[in-house]
């Protein structure tokens, strides 16, 4: 099929706007495959495994625009890319006649009262954005990643001569007095504050305590790198300080994964004169022996649970029936054949992903991943090797486009890309819901395993498949039609991620018996 390739030099467009314009360019006559991204190092790389790239767009420079198209004539592919110019400069045109404010300043100036500020852009420009509004008094919830270590320290050190809050960057989810900030799920008012130096961490407990009908005061969350130790834990102990004054916390939730022992030291101090029950959960890490009286638990799904009772003795996880779980694995170990042993993870959610390394840690040969930096750290992070679990909003796959929970793109590639192994024995993946995911992600998802299962079909092989779906039954997406649209696909759903990674490991076990 006919392909075209075009590099726009120094046009900077979003990445979400370009992901909207690829998905509605997929759409026209006779196109099969359209992707309009910028020109990061990854992105290229991304264009040229898929075999879809130019020597133009390899040496093209961040900066630079690349539309890239196939269709099924030559014809079809020129009117894709004629299209794709007039969208972009539609695109353009509309964002140029809409009323906003061009700077910072000047919002401010149309909203005196405002006090909070989102910010998201390329990460080479965020720490100016965010230090601009630390310096105008406004608390900052920065959502950009691929900002310095050095510039991280530095506005958190701002912040706290402000008396502000930084929540970032790479601060993916927070919920503040009822309002949801990036990727958040609707969940009820109630006694928990959380704490959250992990997105999808913040989202599978809140979510999960939601099913168990306990409530959420707010979500702080300080940024993936917060307890780094040159970072110290600086927004997570602030954060515990305002929900230490807070009504309306009760009972106060701290996640995040394994804290350097600076930061972690720093942490259990603030919580010594904190006098609210606090349960820990800090993902693979050994809590202080001089940590009398903390509560800590190992997995997110146990936190929740751990949580709940304090509010509600008899609360208990929800769950798949064990029937369909057992059904799911007999299943799976009569269809496949012999060469199929490996699970391959692929995680939008980061804690999430690392959840599922700790949980599948000890099965024969290991897993590798893009999050280790062992012997089992991935060489190539576009290539799995054996058991391989990948967290692919990592900011090596960001630069210059979506998150996979908005841009399922590089994901539902790397899904086909497993599918024509012939030794993958299963896919695990996570679904996450709410506030800034796609309106309708089971589909989309949907659609992909269709097309994954008949590449290995092709060859006699099955693929199971198991999904976590993170979220709520109030979130926008429907959570039941979520559900009943993977189960029509026929996958496994499970209601946590420690019950889908613990049903995975059941496979594999059953697999190496």
């Amino acid at each position: 099929m006919p392909s075209r390739i075009v590099v726009r030099p120094r046009e900077y467009h979003d990445s979400v706007r370009l992901m909207r314009l690829s998905q509605l360019l997929r759409k026209e006559a006779g196109v099969s495959e359209a992707m309009i991204m910028m020109a990061t190092p990854n992105n290229r790389k991304i264009l040229d495994t898929t075999g879809f790239c130019s020597e133009q767009a390899r040496n093209a420079n961040p900066e630079d625009l690349i539309v890239a198209v196939t269709a099924q004539t030559e014809e079809e592919a020129d009117a894709a890319i004629a299209t794709a110019i007039h969208m972009l400069q539609k695109n353009m045109e509309n964002a140029g006649n809409a009323v906003q404010a061009g700077t910072l300043d000047e919002a401010i100036s149309l909203h005196p009262d405002i006090n909070f500020a989102c910010i998201s852009v390329p990460g080479s420009f965020a720490a100016d954005e965010a230090e601009q509004a630390l310096e105008r008094g406004l608390n900052v919830f920065l959502f950009s990643d691929n900002v310095t270590i050095e510039d991280e320290k530095r506005l958190k050190q701002t912040a706290l001569k402000q008396n502000r809050l930084l929540m970032g960057p790479d601060c993916g989810t927070a919920i503040i007095n009822g309002a949801a900030i990036g990727f958040a799920n609707a969940v009820a008012r109630g006694p928990v504050g959380i704490v959250a130096a992990s997105g999808t961490g913040a989202q599978e407990i809140s979510s999960l305590l939601d099913w168990m009908d306990v409530g959420i005061s707010h979500i702080i969350g300080t940024g993936g790198r917060d307890l780094h130790q040159d970072i110290g834990g600086a927004t997570m102990c602030q954060a515990l300080e305002l929900m230490a004054q807070d009504p309306q916390t009760d009972i106060i939730v701290v996640t995040s994964k394994p804290p350097s022992a600076i930061a972690q030291d720093r942490v259990f101090a603030t919580t010594a004169r904190i006098g609210k029950p606090i349960i820990f959960n800090f993902l693979g890490a050994t809590p202080p022996a001089d940590a009398a009286g903390a509560e800590c638990c190992a997995t997110l799904a146990e936190t929740a649970l751990a949580t709940a009772r304090h509010v509600r003795p008899e609360a208990t996880l929800p769950c798949a029936p064990q029937a369909d779980r057992d059904d799911f694995i007999r299943n799976a170990l009569d269809t496949r054949t012999p060469v199929q042993r490996y699970v391959r993870g692929l995680y939008a959610g980061g804690t999430l992903c690392y959840e599922a390394l700790l949980l599948l840690g000890d099965i024969p040969g290991g897993v590798y991943s893009n999050l280790k930096h062992d012997s089992h750290a991935l060489t190539d992070i576009f290539t799995s090797q054996g058991h391989t679990v990948i967290d692919m909003g990592d900011d090596a796959y960001t630069q210059g486009r979506a998150h996979p929970m908005i841009d399922p793109g590089l994901r539902n590639q790397r899904i086909l890309h497993e599918a024509a192994d012939p030794e993958v024995a299963l896919l695990l993946l996570d679904l996450v819901i709410g506030y800034g995911a796609q309106d309708n992600p089971a589909r989309n998802l949907a659609e992909i395993l269709h097309t994954a299962r008949n590449i290995a079909g092709q060859d006699g092989r099955s693929l199971p498949v198991i999904v976590t779906i993170c979220g709520t039954r109030h979130d926008i997406q429907n959570y039941s039609d979520q559900v009943e649209q993977l189960e029509q696909a026929g996958v496994m759903v499970t209601r946590s991620n420690a019950e889908a990674v613990t049903l995975a490991k059941r496979y594999v076990e059953a697999i190496n018996v």
